[in-house]
């Protein structure tokens, strides 16, 4: 799990991880907080999505994203790996045999 957002209108819009120093950052900003009961993981939480622009919020979320990937074991992340980006199989060429007449 790297963000996390509620169904339902709530204090907070969305929450994500993020690395030390950005949480630091992040929570001198307006309408960003520590998450609550996640801030003593580094995650914070927007109060609203005013003043974030969409490009810094994916930004966050794939920092988030990679986060959190790193810390998973290897066998998981290769899990998660072919699953995001499947590898293409080259496709068979078929051709028609040539038939030789029989008597």
């Amino acid at each position: 799990m790297f963000a996390v957002t509620p169904p339902e209108p709530a204090p907070v819009c969305l929450s994500f991880k993020c690395s030390d120093e950005s949480f630091a950052e992040l929570t001198e900003r307006p309408k960003i907080i520590p998450a609550p009961y996640m801030a003593r993981a580094k995650w914070v939480a927007l109060e609203s999505s005013d003043g974030v622009s969409r490009a810094e919020l994916l930004e966050w979320l794939r920092t988030s994203y990679d986060l959190v990937f790193a810390r998973l074991p290897k066998r998981v992340q290769g899990e998660l790996s072919s699953t995001r980006s499947p590898k293409k199989k080259p496709s068979k060429k078929i051709t028609a045999k040539k038939r030789t007449p029989t008597r």
